[in-house]
């Protein structure tokens, strides 16, 4: 049975400079704003386009020690992007499948709101609503310390 979780995070930082720094170059920025979560980030397959395989390695507040993503679509003019997990991680321990579609749309205030649907399928016996609640939380606080960043960066990403 396939579950469905949606999260909406509102921030003053405008749609398309946060998707530069909260997707785009995540891989370089997280190390600096959320080390002792993601410790560094690195394509292993791809040169960044569709279908490129990136791995996080996670630091010691995270449950895992990495992650293995596939990027399924991207539209920069859009600040869309969809990606799924496809080693590491919960995979084979707390679900079986997961994908992670994200959307950054203006707010009527100037910045963004971002619209992040996670679907995944639980594993046999595994707390799926432990698993959702972490990943909304670590979701929501790359936003958030995105939109500090950006804030405390003015230039940055512009």
């Amino acid at each position: 049975m396939s579950c469905t979780t949606t999260s909406e995070i509102t921030t003053v930082i405008p749609a398309p400079r946060l998707f530069k720094a909260a997707i785009l170059d995540w891989h370089n920025l997280a190390p600096k704003i959320a080390a002792d979560k993601i410790v560094s980030a690195a394509n292993i397959e791809g040169d960044g386009g569709v279908g490129t395989v990136r791995q996080l390695n996670f630091g010691p507040a995270m449950p895992f020690s990495y992650e293995q993503r596939r990027l399924e679509f991207l539209d920069v003019e859009k600040c869309e992007i969809k990606s799924s997990v496809v080693g590491g991680g919960g995979l084979g321990v707390l679900f079986k499948s997961a994908s992670f579609h994200v959307k950054f749309s203006p707010s009527g205030t100037g910045g963004s709101l971002v619209k992040i649907v996670l679907t995944y399928t639980p594993m046999p016996g595994a707390n799926s609503t432990q698993y959702e609640n972490r990943m909304k939380g670590a979701l929501e606080g790359i936003m958030k310390g995105c939109e500090a960043f950006l804030l405390a960066n003015p230039e940055a990403y512009n």
